[in-house]
């Protein structure tokens, strides 16, 4: 089974699709992410129940989220193949997704391959960083749940930013050190896009401009940091960039 939850919600199985249309309009969409979030792991009511109706739940509101529940059960019976009580189960005020073992799903996958990116890089395999940061820069640069608001949303969409960043970095880093030069700085840059005060960001940046033999961008690259963290947040580059700029006002 695969389950999608960036991009449209979607569940997969052998044949059979449930596609996004069919989960009961953006309420029954957060229940199942939520659900599928944490597979294996119970869930709790009250918690499905803020996330809806943004801490105000109203009244009746344990009917409500039973029926929708429900409805998600009886999507995944058929495509699962097995008695929706089973695939959901409830106990204790809580609900739990038991998915089938093998079972993929993209929010894991996402955080799986950038941590297989990082260590790969860490041990020189640039060939398996690249592969495993590029598929974790792939699934997180979609959408999540577009139209749906809440705290665990945005903060899976935080986290989600955080998996592209990072994957995003360590691309940069195995363009440089293959010689990519170019691609190694827009990757950089895309970085600073979505995270304008990201200082490893900029590191990666002023180190691909200097190894395209571009002392200059490299120096304008700090430059843009500087003025970026005096400006906003009133604090200079760490010493670790800093001794980068003095390394390149150093190098003849």
């Amino acid at each position: 089974m695969r389950v999608y939850l960036i991009g449209m919600v979607c569940v997969q199985h052998g044949g059979a699709v449930v596609p996004q249309r069919a989960f009961p309009g953006p309420q029954g969409r957060v229940v199942f992410a939520m659900l599928a979030a944490e597979h294996g792991r119970p869930l709790s009511r009250d918690r499905l129940a803020e996330e809806l109706w943004n801490g105000e739940p109203p009244a009746g509101w344990e009917v409500a989220v039973r029926a929708l529940v429900s409805k998600v059960r009886g999507l995944l019976e058929p495509v699962a193949g097995r008695p929706g009580r089973e695939l959901v189960s409830a106990a204790v005020g809580c609900y739990q997704l038991n998915l089938p073992g093998g079972a993929w799903v993209d929010l894991d996958a996402a955080g799986a391959a950038v941590h297989r990116a990082e260590a790969a890089l860490a041990a020189g395999r640039l060939e398996v960083a690249g592969s495993e940061a590029l598929v974790a820069s792939m699934i997180s640069r979609r959408p999540f749940l577009a139209g749906c608001d809440g705290p665990w949303v945005g903060g899976r969409r935080q986290w989600l930013q955080e998996v592209r960043v990072r994957a995003l970095e360590c691309l940069s880093e195995v363009w440089r050190r293959t010689g990519d030069h170019g691609q190694a700085a827009r990757d950089a840059e895309t970085v600073l896009e979505l995270d304008p005060y990201r200082e490893s960001a900029y590191r990666q940046l002023m180190l691909a401009h200097a190894a395209a033999g571009n002392r200059a961008r490299a120096l304008l690259a700090y430059e843009r940091c500087r003025s970026r963290l005096a400006a906003d947040l009133g604090i200079a580059p760490g010493s670790a960039l800093q001794a980068l700029h003095l390394d390149l006002l150093r190098t003849p």
